[in-house]
């Protein structure tokens, strides 16, 4: 675990929130030098704190507007039957994260889809990697949706 400074903790907020903002406004906000900035960002980014930069889709205007939670659950608690489940999930586009669970779930996963049709293809998809039970639900209302860390919680 990295410790991070209060500065540091503002850039990666800053850029969490608008990762295209410009460096040189960053600075200015925070009133340190564009060098600084960028020497922290570099740094965030060789230790891996900084994974990658993306851009967030609005799936409803794409046509996605359906989230489904996957509950899976596997009598086969092996390596090889674990490595095909990866690769099922893996091939499966409309698979957004999948989880590895403790308690009565072995696995969540977030598919998003067009329309039940969409999530039937994804469902016969996830049984070939031969499940004990698989239940789904599907989100009526997102009530909260963040992709920023609490930083403030460090």
């Amino acid at each position: 675990m990295t410790s991070l400074s209060l500065k540091e903790k503002q850039i990666l907020d800053i850029l969490q929130s608008n990762a295209t903002r410009p460096l040189h406004e960053i600075a200015d906000s925070l009133a340190v030098s564009k060098s600084a900035v960028w020497r922290a960002v570099r740094r965030f980014e060789d230790m891996g704190i900084i994974e990658k930069r993306v851009t967030l889709l609005n799936q409803r205007k794409l046509g996605l507007p359906l989230t489904v939670y996957v509950s899976v659950r596997t009598n086969q608690h092996n390596a090889q039957w674990s490595v095909r489940f990866k690769e099922v999930v893996e091939s499966i586009p409309e698979v957004m994260e999948v989880h590895r669970m403790s308690g009565d779930l072995d696995y969540l996963i977030k598919a998003v889809v067009r329309d039940i049709d969409g999530y039937d293809r994804v469902y016969q998809a996830l049984i070939k990697a031969d499940l004990f039970d698989v239940s789904s639900s599907f989100v009526m209302e997102t009530m909260k949706a963040t992709t920023e860390l609490p930083l403030s919680a460090l």
